[in-house]
């Protein structure tokens, strides 16, 4: 139900797997009408059959308005916009290439700032709400992980811009999980084969192989739980700024109070230790 105990309509990307997915089941669960769009249209054919499809390459302006539009025609309002797509490239900042680093940010940045362009003036009429899927990693960097860091710094930068110029009109939101059981350690490691790899940087690929951090092993929350705080965030009443999903992600987020020094020193020495620990 929406904070004014109605159901209402959401709009979700990277909807076919992992996080997404299961976001699509939480609402639908709830009673929302959901529109469930990805860019791989076989991966949105395995969702549930009473959810609305629509396939959607956030990286293409045009495509944004014509779905916005086809949802609204379809179901005459917007209630929440779930920016969930994103991918990453590992490799340090010095191997990885210009283009990658684009193509993460027109996905992770660029594409959700299209979205929320397109649907914000739906959204205030409704008294909506935007969630944007980000990370502890937009707060706290890690070696390897420049890339991804970085675009998720620059949404949590774009969510905090957006709820000060908002206001009370439209609630914004940031998700913050740490890592998450689905197959993003997969398609991230594929992503790492095709970097050119320094020697100077051997340790910092060490922390990137099979079983690796990665994944986060046990220290992986599920798909459902992200979901579940998703769905919280999108429904609550005065909703919090950002939610970290599980006990990682908070004591990730709870380092940012420490002096930069020692913030270094804690990643270079704890990142080795936690990928043996997973």
């Amino acid at each position: 139900m929406t904070a004014d105990g109605t159901a209402g309509t959401v709009l979700i990307t990277g909807a076919g797997s992992g996080i997404g997915a299961a976001t699509v089941r939480k609402f639908l669960d709830r009673g929302w009408t959901v529109w469930a769009t990805d860019v791989d249209e076989e991966a949105l054919e395995r969702l549930p059959s009473d959810c609305h499809r629509a396939v959607l390459d956030v990286t293409d302006p045009d495509r944004i308005e014509a779905v916005v539009e086809h949802v609204l025609d379809e179901s005459g309002r917007l209630d929440c916009l779930v920016n969930n797509a994103g991918f990453a490239v590992p490799g340090t900042v010095e191997d990885v290439p210009r283009e990658a680093v684009r193509e993460v940010f027109d996905v992770v940045v660029h594409g959700a700032h299209d979205l929320i362009r397109a649907t914000l003036p739906h959204l205030r009429n409704t008294g909506g709400t935007i969630v944007n899927v980000s990370s502890v990693l937009g707060r706290s960097a890690y070696p390897g992980l420049g890339a991804y860091c970085s675009a998720k710094f620059a949404l949590e930068g774009l969510t905090d811009a957006l709820r000060l110029e908002v206001g009370d009109a439209v609630d914004v939101v940031a998700v913050e999980p740490a890592w998450v059981d689905t197959g993003f350690d997969e398609t991230a490691r594929a992503e790492l084969e095709q970097v050119d790899r320094s020697p100077a940087y051997r340790e910092v690929y060490d922390l990137y192989g099979e079983d690796s951090v990665l994944d986060g092993g046990r220290l992986a929350v599920s798909p459902g739980q992200v979901a579940r705080t998703i769905a919280r965030a999108a429904t609550a009443e005065g909703p919090r700024a950002r939610y970290p999903v599980g006990w990682t992600a908070r004591m990730i987020a709870a380092t940012r109070c420490l002096p930069d020094s020692l913030q270094d020193w804690s990643r270079r020495t704890l990142a080795p230790v936690i990928a043996k620990y997973l």
